[in-house]
Order: C-alpha cells, then sequence, then structure tokens
C-alpha cells in the first residue's frame, strides 16, 4: 500500500466530526485516490483500533450502514445513534442531512 494514501487518509478520517458521515468513496476522493474505497476499508479494518479512529463515522456510497446485523451493524449504529446521527431499521442514513462536506480538507 502506498504509505503516502495511507497517512492522507489517517489524517482525513480523524478530521470527521462527531455527529457527521462520511462515505468510502469520498475518503478515498479526498486521499487523492478515488478508485481507492476498498483500500480505505482495509485501512479502517486494519488501523482503526491502533490509530483511534472514527471507523463507526464511514458509511456506505448509498448512506448505509455496510455491517451486517449480527457482525458489528448494532454496534455501528448504537455509536452513531450517541453522536446524533439517525438511521432507519436497515441502517440508511440521510446523507443530506448528516454527510460530512469539509470546508477545507488537508
Amino acid at each position: 500500500m502506498n504509505t503516502e494514501f495511507y497517512l492522507r487518509v489517517l489524517k482525513i478520517l480523524k478530521r470527521i466530526p462527531p455527529g457527521r458521515v462520511a462515505t468510502y468513496g469520498q475518503i478515498a476522493l479526498y486521499a487523492g485516490n478515488p478508485r481507492a474505497a476498498r483500500q480505505v476499508a482495509w485501512i479502517l479494518h486494519s488501523s482503526s483500533e491502533k490509530e483511534n479512529l472514527p471507523w463507526q463515522r464511514v458509511i456506505n456510497q448509498q448512506g448505509f450502514i455496510s455491517l451486517r446485523p449480527g457482525a458489528g451493524f448494532e454496534y455501528q449504529q448504537a455509536l452513531l445513534l450517541a453522536e446524533g446521527v439517525l438511521s432507519d431499521h436497515s441502517g440508511k442514513i440521510d446523507l443530506h442531512r448528516y454527510l460530512w462536506k469539509p470546508k477545507k480538507l488537508l
């Protein structure tokens, strides 16, 4: 993996404020590789704990929590709710209301 991309992704992830969400693709785009959404997912999977990343704030491009019920879905939904991010029973989040739109990037 490109170390520079990895470091940019970490910086971007750490900037997502409580009460907002970002998509995997959005983060990849901001980090300089719009086709690297899966790499962003891998970074979250492998580095969230050691880097203290707000993994719960990252969702898919349709606005859904990507984790499956019984495999982290409920936990992510609860963490987001605690930050004020509402979702329906299927994990759909209103992107018009909660999508993070930074005024300035790195």
